[in-house]
């Protein structure tokens, strides 16, 4: 995970008239116990019997900032050789404990710590301590494990700094020049070159010096007997020993800033420039942290935000804003930026963040706006809270950034504690502008022709020589067997009811939890397939639309209201529906939902809203083109779709979205916005009667036209599969894709389908990226999926390479599409790719969103809400054979349309000889509107 990930575009919602803070009460506290092993293991507990499932996480106190000089990225890559293997249990075993079972697994790497963490059924809780105390205790590390997960690594920072336009700026020159001194200046992710210096006894120390018992707190939240679990931790994690030396801990102290800098980087395929203004800051535990984190929200959280009001709104000189209050354990960082608006400079942007910052230097925020504040950042919490995951990372984090896990809890009072006058003294404190770092990151092209491209030489540091313990792989017969499965625990599934309204709208409740929050989401069916010829896009502009203004509230007062209530609100369209979300506390669901209502029903579709709404979706789309895997997606729809309500790119083209007049998106809106295409579904904290209640109170009054509903047509394409490279120079990957037309969502081999792409691209542990991940390391990830639609669908599969990896990519690919259908899943693969399926299924239903989205799909496809309850049965009852048969009959990769886009310098060769039909279309002339993809000569 990248520390400086701060690209948050402006896309929350919402601004703010005044209303009361939430009490800190109402988000209701984690309960934990804590206890330290006699070998400095500290232990966090929490119970809830609510859910049959549970996490285990293990925060290690070491983190970027700990990497040796020299080799920076080795805490990163630690993240990822922690997945090996251990002296009982071979690679990728992990992931046999979790994935396999219906659970999952990640990790991330911060400044200061590494922290580990699965979801399982509650009935594998044992098995999952005994494999932590495994992976802390019997790593193997060698030299196999070792150079594949390093150029894994290699690959994540191509995809996630290379072929990212902003990827250098973030996670390269942001931090380099915000620091002079303090380890925080390194790339989280590392270098390519520092990696490649790195030898087996570097690894081996670094583990050796700080994954050991007194560097890590294990986190356990979820269903679990606290003795069993408790007699499972002293048996598993107390005899682990920790090494004679102390750890290692950072000292460095990053000297006061006296005065202004500047720092200019360049990157190639930088659409627009951008501007980042840097100050150090605070540390997590400071008593200025809950100011700055109010201040950071009054700044750049949601739409009623002061840099989104001036930069994007008013003055429309930027494309997305951004501010982060960086609190990590040691003195951090404030930064604000922009990436600037088509045709604006950085000099514009920067003067503009001055003034936002002068601003609240010079005076306190209003009541409204520090209430608004403070609001979202509670509710943000509330929401943290829904999964037993999101409770344990926030025990865990406090723990490691503030030395407390009971700040996870006490940090919701100190918020609410902060004052307009403590956000304008921190304000004054830390953003002086005399002591700013300004960044300013530019297109390649732009950099002087008597500067040359000199990229920074590591630092070359000798090896070290370790002669410490090595953990080796036990022969089969000699492994530790793992722990038993104990009696699974069975879920409560909400229970769904619905009404028709007099109008026609269909009305779904479900009470799925106690924890005060309410979700309802609106599903209206006027998809892109209701765009008008040549208008690509348009019906995804109308729904984005919704917020931006109706008959009687501007686009501004939306957001302030909404954003006041604590609520988010969004609008957005897909290929088949248009969705409108609603999340709010149930004491202002009645508010809320007014305001939902307002904008289905009376958007107003202003000239000025649009033409706002016109320059924003065009300087994004000027960035996607600039990353493969972006570019790849959009030419899919146009190459599989030619000549179909589906055969254009959903969201727009340029070409396409510049003719948009106000009166094509209101005869969208007066077409297909009516009740009785529309579903409304409500969960979380709310009963079905006070949900149809609400429903018929908001929507009650909304008119059904006396003329039927337009019927979707039936997509049947017809294109023959197409060969397309896409040539976009200078980006750091190429993106692989093969892409089918698929099967309807309610069609007989459904379930068959969605397991065979569970066995083929549906996790970490399927085919595809044990293939090209695992076993060669030529991607940082390779999946597929399998979306069905109302008459048609899409199979795609897809990873990022290096550009020479591009063609081999394709080929693996292409093999295992051939193998799943030539040859039936063994039932032990099957069985395992089910549990996948059936167990994020059923995590989905944690959240009050997740929910409200497995049932608005279920009504979309006119699908009874029976099948709520009958999906586990369906996806248990999926046999080996109709894996196979669907494999052969829809997966076929002879069929598939390939689309590869990247530095044709590293593949077009090798795949030209592959592929004799290969178009080549340089980016600069891919024409999206066109069914040939090129611009007409």
């Amino acid at each position: 995970m990248l520390r400086h990930t701060l690209r948050a575009a402006a896309c929350v919602m919402a601004l703010g008239l005044a209303a009361p803070a939430f009490a800190a009460d109402k988000v209701p506290p984690i309960a934990f116990s804590q206890r330290t092993l006699a070998n400095g293991m500290t232990v966090l507990t929490s119970r809830d019997t609510a859910t049959p499932n549970v996490t285990v996480q293990m925060w290690y106190g070491v983190g970027s900032k700990d990497d040796p000089v020299g080799r920076s990225g080795f805490a990163h890559l630690f993240e990822h050789l922690m997945f090996k293997a251990t002296k009982d249990f071979p690679a990728e075993s992990v992931d046999r404990f979790t994935e396999d079972v219906g659970g999952n697994n990640n990790a991330s790497t911060y400044d200061d710590f590494t922290n580990y963490y699965e979801v399982a059924p509650a009935n594998h809780l044992e098995r999952l301590i005994w494999m932590e105390s495994e992976r802390l205790g019997a790593l193997v590390i060698d030299e196999t494990n070792f150079k594949s997960e390093r150029d894994v690594v290699k690959e994540e920072l191509r995809q996630r700094v290379l072929a990212d336009p902003y990827g250098r700026l973030f996670a390269l020159y942001l931090p380099k020049a915000s620091y002079q001194v303090h380890p925080y200046k390194r790339p989280g992710i590392g270098s390519i070159e520092e990696l490649d210096a790195a030898t087996l006894d570097d690894v081996r120390a670094f583990h050796h010096a700080y994954y050991r018992p007194d560097n890590v707190a294990l986190v356990v939240v979820g269903n679990f007997d606290p003795a069993k679990l408790n007699a499972w931790i002293d048996k598993y994690m107390a005899p682990l020993a920790n090494p004679a030396q102390a750890v290692s801990r950072v000292t460095a102290v990053e000297p006061p800033r006296l005065k202004a800098g500047t720092y200019t980087g360049y990157g190639p395929n930088v659409p627009l420039p951008a501007v980042v203004l840097s100050w150090l800051g605070a540390k997590a535990a400071d008593p200025d942290a809950p100011a700055l984190k109010v201040l950071d929200a009054i700044l750049s959280s949601g739409k009623s935000s002061r840099l989104y009001d001036a930069l994007v709104y008013d003055q429309q000189i930027a494309a997305e804003i951004y501010s982060n209050a960086d609190l990590p354990q040691q003195p951090g960082s404030f930064v604000v930026g922009s990436i600037m608006a088509s045709g604006h400079t950085v000099d514009e942007g920067e003067a503009a963040l001055l003034a936002q910052v002068k601003r609240l230097r010079d005076a306190p925020p209003t009541a409204a706006e520090l209430s608004e504040a403070q609001n979202e950042l509670v509710a943000g919490k509330l929401r943290e809270r829904e999964t037993i995951n999101g409770r344990g990372f926030a025990l865990g984090y406090a723990l490691r950034t503030e030395g407390d896990a009971a700040r996870a809890n006490s940090e919701l009072q100190a918020l609410q504690a902060v004052t307009a006058a403590d956000v304008q003294r921190v304000a004054v404190k830390y953003l002086d502008p005399d002591r700013r770092m300004t960044i300013r990151y530019l297109p390649e092209s732009a950099r002087p022709k008597d500067q040359p491209a000199v990229e920074d030489k590591p630092p070359v540091v000798a090896s070290v020589k370790y002669d410490g313990p090595v953990s080796q792989l036990a022969p089969e017969g000699q492994r530790q067997a793992p722990p038993p499965i104990a009696a699974p625990v069975t879920p409560i599934l909400p229970k769904p009811m619905e009404k028709t309204l007099a109008n026609g709208l269909r009305v779904i409740v479900a009470k799925s939890s106690d924890l005060p929050l309410v979700s309802a989401n609106l599903t209206v069916r006027a998809g892109a397939w209701v765009d008008p010829g040549g208008l690509a896009g348009a019906a995804g502009m109308t729904a984005d639309m919704l917020t931006e203004g109706t008959k009687t509230r501007g686009a501004q007062q939306i957001a302030r209201e909404t954003e006041a209530l604590g609520a988010t609100l969004d609008s957005g369209g897909g290929q088949e529906a248009a969705t409108i979300g609603l999340n709010v506390m149930p004491g202002r669901l009645d508010q809320a939902m007014a305001i939902m209502a307002d904008v289905v029903r009376n958007p107003a579709f202003a000239k000025a809203e649009l033409e706002r709404q016109r320059s924003q979706t065009l300087d994004g789309l000027s960035v996607s083109f600039s990353e493969p895997g972006q570019l790849a997606a959009f030419a899919t729809a146009p190459a599989l779709y030619a000549g179909t309500a589906f055969g254009h790119v959903a969201g727009g083209t340029p070409a396409s979205i510049a003719k948009f007049q106000a009166a094509d998106l209101a005869r969208i809106h007066a077409t297909y916005y009516r009740p009785d295409s529309a579903i409304l579904v409500m969960t979380g904290d709310i009963t079905p009667e006070q949900g149809f209640a609400l429903a018929e109170k908001a929507f009650g009054s909304w008119a059904k036209p006396a003329t039927p509903a337009p019927d979707q047509p039936v997509i049947a394409p017809q294109t023959a599969p197409r060969a397309i490279a896409i040539d976009l120079p200078g980006t750091g990957q190429a993106a692989v894709t093969l892409a089918k037309v698929a099967i309807a969502r309610d069609a007989a081999d459904y379930y068959p389908g969605i397991v065979a792409n569970s066995v083929l691209g549906g996790g970490y542990s399927a085919r595809l990226n044990a293939e090209i991940r695992v076993k060669r390391g030529l991607s940082y990830g390779a999946n597929s999926s399998l979306t069905a639609r109302r008459s048609t669908g899409l199979f795609r599969a897809a990873a990022q390479t290096k550009n020479p990896s591009a063609t081999q990519v394709l080929d693996l690919i292409t093999a295992e599409m051939t193998r799943l259908g030539a040859e039936p899943a063994s039932p032990e693969e099957l069985k395992a790719r089910k549990s996948v399926l059936i167990g994020g299924f059923g995590r989905s239903l944690e959240t009050t969103d997740g929910l409200a989205g497995i049932l608005g799909n279920l009504a979309l496809y006119n699908l009874p809400l029976s099948e709520f309850n009958a999906y586990t049965g369906k996806v248990d009852a999926v046999t080996p054979s109709e894996v196979q048969a669907f494999a052969k009959a829809h997966l076929d990769p002879a069929g598939a349309t390939v689309i590869i886009a990247g530095d044709g310098t590293g593949f077009l060769d090798s795949l030209k000889a592959e592929r004799p039909n290969l178009e080549v279309i340089p980016a600069a002339s891919l024409d999206l509107d066109q069914p040939g993809l090129t611009k007409p000569k």
